[in-house]
């Protein structure tokens, strides 16, 4: 079980967040889901607590989390019993026949074998909008996205500063391979759900049979792999969200935030925790972006643009590197916000079907496609993409507004770039 901490009447934040989604989820109204343990989150967790057989106290701690867990998992395991059908059991908990047996592979539906134990999906998705997205809650949507679609692979990729994982995922039996990665920076964090919503609809489209935004999931399955990379920067994200917000490591941000007073803390910060810009850290350019980076001033670590001591320097970056490198990915998305534009050029460099695919991208989400500021087009993910492969790489800057966007906004986000994400992977198919 992740650990948790105890909460109570009175506490804010993150933590809370996952409270209020939890009892939600139960049936149990805990109120808007924002991050303040008041008297309604309260009231709803003593009812969860006593239907529950727990004290009920209104405290959360780890017997109530270890209850709570599955809702926020998204599943439950059941042990079948005689006399057991997965029409009764779907029925049972609300779900559908289709989601038991896609987490359940290896049984045979016409003959369940009493003791066998079951993981039973829940009804809700497990992607939620209103709330803001931690490296815990990350963990939790993996571990749920993965009971219900065991064909998903999900593995590290490497750790954070801080030792955290940098999970990837990957989907798909197709040879032709697209690349999505998210939240390279810190306060553009709502770009993980944004990638996981479209990933969790993507694969319930495929287990159902259905049109994907156009496409035929199952075909799109077959014929591509995609990986996802949804948080590049998992430290600096727990950080803007307020899921470090005090000891050490938060002091050390602090002090570095201090020196840049024109920034503001933590809502400003972009850089992993040790203040360096992970988009500016790949060689391509990675000397011209320092110079216009020292220009303004950015020569240390920083809550933004620094360009690091040397390229790959942050163990993040690298990790993204490294992943490219063993792989083939014939088209890459770089998730960021804010703007609704898509940038697909590195300097001169104008790969085969970019343009195409660009406008075809355009096309889908809205977005303006352009070629990226000068101050801004040297040492990103994208650049290197394109300079080392000479294959289409895309910055996609979603949204409109201040960075971070708030949490209100993702529908909006995932109206525009779920069909966006869908065309490409669709093109992906074409290119290989």
């Amino acid at each position: 079980m992740t650990k948790l901490p105890t909460l109570r009447y009175g506490n804010k934040g993150p933590s809370v967040e996952l409270l209020q989604l939890a009892l939600q989820r139960s049936g149990h109204d805990p109120g808007r889901t924002d991050g303040v343990f008041g008297s309604r989150t309260a009231a709803a967790l003593q009812a969860f607590q006593r239907q529950n057989g727990l004290p009920a106290d209104g405290i959360a701690g780890q017997r109530t989390w270890i209850a709570l867990e599955p809702y926020l998992l998204g599943y439950t395991t059941r042990v079948i019993r005689p006399g057991d059908s997965l029409y009764r059991l779907s029925a049972a908990y609300g779900t559908t026949v289709i989601a038991v047996q896609s987490a359940n592979p290896n049984i045979d539906p016409f003959n369940l074998q009493p003791g066998t134990r079951l993981v039973i999906p829940y009804a809700f998705p497990l992607l939620t909008t209103g709330i803001h997205f931690t490296s815990i809650l990350l963990d939790f949507t993996l571990r749920g996205l993965k009971a219900r679609y065991p064909f998903l692979s999900i593995t590290s990729a490497g750790k954070s500063v801080l030792g955290k994982p940098l999970w990837c995922i990957r989907c798909g039996t197709g040879r032709p391979q697209m690349f999505v990665n998210a939240a390279h920076h810190a306060n553009e964090w709502i770009t993980t759900p944004v990638v996981l919503t479209w990933l969790e609809e993507y694969c319930s489209a495929v287990i159902h049979g259905t049109e994907f935004y156009g496409s035929d999931a199952a075909a799109l399955f077959t014929n591509t792999t995609v990986f996802l990379m949804p948080m590049v920067d998992p430290d600096g994200v727990d950080l803007v969200t307020g899921s470090i917000a005090s000891g050490p490591v938060y002091e050390k941000a602090a002090a570095i935030a201090a020196e840049f007073s024109s920034i503001p803390f933590p809502d400003g910060w972009k850089a992993n925790i040790e203040g360096t810009d992970l988009n500016l850290q790949y060689p391509a350019g990675w000397e011209e972006a320092r110079r216009i980076k020292f220009a303004q001033g950015f020569t240390r670590p920083a809550p933004r643009d620094f360009v690091g001591t040397a390229p790959l320097s942050a163990p993040e970056s690298k990790a993204v590197y490294d992943l490219t490198l063993a792989n083939d990915f014939l088209l890459t998305l770089s998730y960021h916000t804010q703007g609704q534009v898509i940038f697909w050029r590195y300097g001169a460099e104008d790969p085969r079907n970019a343009r195409a695919i660009g406008e075809a991208l355009s096309r889908a989400s809205g977005y303006a496609l352009e070629n990226t500021p000068p101050e801004s087009a040297n040492a990103g993910y994208k650049d290197w993409f394109i300079l080392r492969y000479d294959r289409p790489g895309y910055t996609v800057e979603a949204g409109l507004g201040e960075n971070p966007l708030p949490p209100a906004q993702l529908p909006d986000l995932l109206q525009e770039n779920l069909p966006l994400m869908t065309e490409a992977l669709r093109l992906t198919a074409e290119l290989g």
